[in-house]
């Protein structure tokens, strides 16, 4: 896949993930004990022969350099091509004057004009899912597409849609009608926010578009151009985690406990990557007990942990219990301590004795270095 490059616009509104975005974007929530929600896609576009990968921040993307670097972990750390970092238009933003997501692609298109491939794969950064390119791409080219659009047919429940895309298709997977935030979920097609097109076309969108005050890729990028342009659909059937809400992130976070889509998620379609950390190995101290739970390294256990994740560095005291719960890293349960249905941010304590539960459906979160 030489001639395909990969763009990924980190443009989603993350509010509706409350303490969990407040100093990050979506894309750069931990997720499955190692690694980011970003990591999904972007070793889905490496593991397709994607060499030239263009990210598109738009805020509080500090923590989601930090973590790609120089790409190295991705086999993007090269010469020519590799990973590009693609930050905001500061002018516009002091301004108050943000417009919406083609307005941040508008501002690189120096970037795509200089870049020797011929098709982009358009994607967004908040989708778990793990698929080969590939083959999609194939699909868009013997098709003759304009743009393909990838998606999962599946219900969605109304009340946890966030601007969610749904297209209708016909019978030879032509789409006919795209709809954002649609009340009818039933045995709909949800668009997974990737899409495969060529650059020369990416860039006369944006320009058109841009030129008639028009800022939204749905919206006036695809909606108003269905008609002129032959879109097609692409399904996906393998897993899929939205990270739309607070209680998405806590369900597909405890669904990686599910062997099947542990395997899914990290192996069948390709391995996924994410920066590497030298920690010493997790220490289970006598009286601890950790039944169908995913610990990462550096962790220290002298509790009880069930059917949870821990990430790397979290500790957990003597008498303490933690169930049913997302630790990141370096949390401290104090001894004694009680954590159930709850997602503890990164640095968060939980003093001894304290109890602190949620629900299934509305975990309990303590923000980042919360202490309770």
């Amino acid at each position: 896949m030489k001639d395909v490059m990969g763009l990924i616009k980190l443009t989603e509104p993350g509010d509706y993930l409350r303490q969990l975005t407040a100093e990050r974007t979506v894309a750069a929530i931990p997720f499955g004990g190692r690694y980011r929600v970003i990591d999904f896609v972007l070793s889905n576009m490496v593991n397709s022969g994607m060499k030239n990968i263009g990210i598109v921040f738009h805020e509080k993307y500090r923590a989601l350099m930090e973590h790609l670097r120089s790409g190295k972990e991705w086999d993007l750390h090269r010469k020519r091509d590799g990973l590009f970092f693609l930050p905001p238009d500061y002018i516009g933003l002091r301004a108050g004057m943000y417009k919406g997501d083609l307005e941040d692609l508008n501002s690189h298109l120096d970037y795509l004009h200089r870049s020797r491939q011929r098709e982009v794969v358009l994607a967004g950064g908040r989708m778990i899912y793990n698929l080969d390119y590939s083959q999609a791409i194939s699909f868009h080219r013997e098709t003759g597409a304009d743009i393909t659009v990838l998606y999962k047919e599946m219900e969605v429940d109304p009340g946890e849609v966030p601007s969610w895309v749904f297209i209708d298709t016909d019978s030879d997977n032509r789409v006919v009608a795209i709809e954002v935030n649609s009340p009818q979920s039933k045995g709909r097609k949800l668009a997974l926010e990737a899409y495969i097109l060529s650059k020369s076309l990416l860039t006369d969108i944006i320009t058109t578009c841009v030129s008639r005050g028009q800022y939204d890729w749905v919206e006036d990028g695809l909606m108003k151009n269905i008609h002129r342009l032959k879109m097609y659909g692409y399904p996906f059937n393998g897993y899929l985690g939205r990270i739309t809400s607070v209680t998405n992130y806590y369900r597909h976070s405890l669904d990686v406990l599910n062997p099947q889509v542990w395997q899914e998620l990290f192996f069948d379609r390709g391995h996924i990557y994410t920066k590497a950390k030298d920690d010493a190995p997790t220490k289970y101290l006598e009286k601890s007990l950790v039944t169908n739970s995913l610990v990462a390294s550096g962790c220290v256990i002298e509790g009880q942990v069930e059917n949870s994740i821990l990430f790397r560095g979290v500790r957990v005291g003597p008498g303490a219990r933690v169930k049913d719960s997302v630790l990141l890293p370096k949390v401290t349960v104090e001894g004694g301590a009680v954590v159930e249905q709850a997602i503890l941010d990164k640095d968060a304590v939980i003093t001894r004795r304290k109890f602190i539960k949620g629900d299934h459906k509305f975990p309990f979160v303590v923000g980042k270095s919360a202490i309770i």
